[in-house]
């Protein structure tokens, strides 16, 4: 899937680029750019998500899977720097037409080159997101977004070519207006994918609802007693978490062992197969 994006978004760039040029959108040229950025991110991700499907080796205990989380943080910083220089573009506009210079009219050539891009990033958006929440893949998920990033910069380059064209000379301020408008929400997204890649490098703890259900589930098991001193972290789209339980100390080795196991399981059947988490067994105190 990421490979069909990066041919689209490849496909793209030289289409607004060519209608930003022809149709004199400073707009569409600089959604050309954008779309230039979700290409790079592409073959970033295309790269970084075979490398974090590696199995554990000698040097990596805990599998590949942080190499995917660097590829979450590289694509927020691209759709940050991306929101930023949208942001810049359309307030230097601004302020040359505040200051009474005219802005050029863009051509319907650009406004088509802008519909189509909508389509076919929202369409990208959609399969894509679908595709990383099934492999449970926080870089699909956010190169969609990406996707969806370049669809809503299209928005208000359409927004304001369109009423530029439609609405008279006077109304090309649209363009700048659009962009900043839309240069803020990316950066929303932007900062939404940098929280918890932040957060994952740094070895955040799972959110507190997230542990409450580890304690349940292993309170759940029978013989097991005050699961406690839990720690959590993420590897990529893993789980991985470290847990003290009590059991009988009048047990043998083999009869503690199998609760053990039997913790092991149930957290793999509700946190998935690659998931990992280490028990450590103390003696009851009656």
């Amino acid at each position: 899937m990421t490979l069909a994006g990066s041919v689209v978004n490849l496909l793209l760039v030289g289409v607004k680029a060519f209608a930003g040029v022809a149709g004199h959108s400073a707009a569409m040229v600089s959604d050309a750019v954008h779309s230039l950025s979700d290409f790079i991110t592409d073959i970033v991700v295309l790269v970084f998500v075979r490398v974090s499907a590696r199995p554990q080796d000698e040097d990596h205990d805990y599998g590949h899977g942080k190499y995917e989380t660097v590829a979450t943080l590289f694509i927020g910083l691209a759709l940050a720097a991306a929101a930023v220089g949208i942001v810049v573009s359309g307030a230097l506009k601004l302020a040359r037409w505040l200051q009474g210079e005219d802005l050029p009219s863009p051509g319907r050539l650009a406004l088509w080159a802008a519909l189509v891009s909508i389509v076919a990033k929202e369409l990208l958006f959609q399969y894509t997101r679908s595709r990383g929440k099934h492999l449970q893949s926080p870089a699909l998920e956010a190169n969609a977004w990406h996707h969806r990033s370049d669809a809503l910069s299209s928005i208000g380059a359409a927004i304001g070519i369109g009423g530029a064209i439609f609405l008279g000379h006077r109304w090309t301020v649209l363009d700048p207006l659009a962009s900043i408008v839309v240069g803020a929400m990316l950066v929303k997204v932007a900062w939404d994918l940098l929280g918890p890649s932040f957060g994952e490098l740094t070895d955040s703890s799972l959110p507190a609802e997230t542990e409450q259900e580890m304690i349940d589930l292993i309170r759940e098991v029978p013989g097991v007693e005050d699961p406690h001193n839990l720690r959590t972290r993420r590897v990529g789209n893993r789980i991985v978490a470290e847990v003290h339980i009590r059991l009988d100390g009048s047990q043998t080795l083999s009869e503690a062992h199998e609760k053990a196991t039997e913790v092991e399981l149930r957290f793999k059947d509700r946190f998935g197969e690659q998931s990992h988490i280490i028990v450590h067994m103390e003696p009851l105190k009656r």
